[in-house]
């Protein structure tokens, strides 16, 4: 697999309904989880930044679609020319919201509708917490993307908080899902394969975690 080194990472722009987000003119890597799974912190890490994605204290609070502008070089590729751009996808999380249900159900219509019709997104990211797996709404979640996932897109599964798990929890967890990647925010070269893998992914030049 190639290796990418990351030249830049800004954010972009939020929105809330598919009309709002920006032309797709870039692929794109969708962050999908729960609320409180560790999306912003995944992105965080991978672009070198503390506060780059703002994560809630409350889980659910965040409610927009945020979007973060990437650029990457293939690890000794020199050329200019060859600058990748990877627009990183930060989405609402599932359940925990405490709002209004009329409300919950306008963002859910709202992420379905991205999700299923946003033509630039080539590579679904499927955060899970290491702690809690199997859970109904992660099963469903994996199911909903699998109906509509096209043949140039993938859905890569990725287990945060995998350090909070002791050695013999770990390789069960490795063992049950060969297919997956497991982040831990105290190991950096994780994050590098987890980045290298991605961008990978989106150009079609790797295939691990396809579904």
């Amino acid at each position: 697999m190639s290796h990418y080194i990351l030249k830049s990472a800004r954010f972009q722009t939020s929105a809330q309904t598919l009309a709002q987000c920006p032309p797709p003119m870039i692929s794109e890597v969708a962050f999908l989880g729960r609320s409180n799974v560790g999306k912003s912190t995944l992105i965080n890490l991978i672009c070198h930044q503390k506060n780059l994605a703002k994560s809630s204290s409350t889980p659910g609070k965040t409610q927009l679609i945020n979007f973060f502008l990437t650029e990457w070089k293939e690890k000794g590729n020199s050329l200019e020319s060859e600058t990748l751009k990877v627009m990183l996808v930060d989405l609402p999380g599932f359940g925990y919201a405490k709002v209004a249900k009329s409300q919950k159900e306008l963002w859910n219509r709202n992420l379905v509708e991205f999700l299923c019709k946003r033509d630039s997104i080539r590579l679904f990211v499927h955060l899970v917490d290491s702690r809690h797996t199997g859970l109904e709404i992660d099963v469903n979640l994996v199911s909903f993307v699998s109906q509509f996932l096209r043949a140039d897109q993938y859905l890569l599964q990725i287990f945060t908080k995998f350090d909070k798990l002791n050695a013999k929890e770990q390789n069960k967890l490795k063992t049950t899902f060969p297919k997956a990647l497991f982040s831990s925010s105290l190991r950096r070269e994780k994050q590098e394969k987890i980045a290298d893998c991605i961008i990978a992914n989106v150009f079609g030049k790797e295939v691990l975690g396809m579904l």
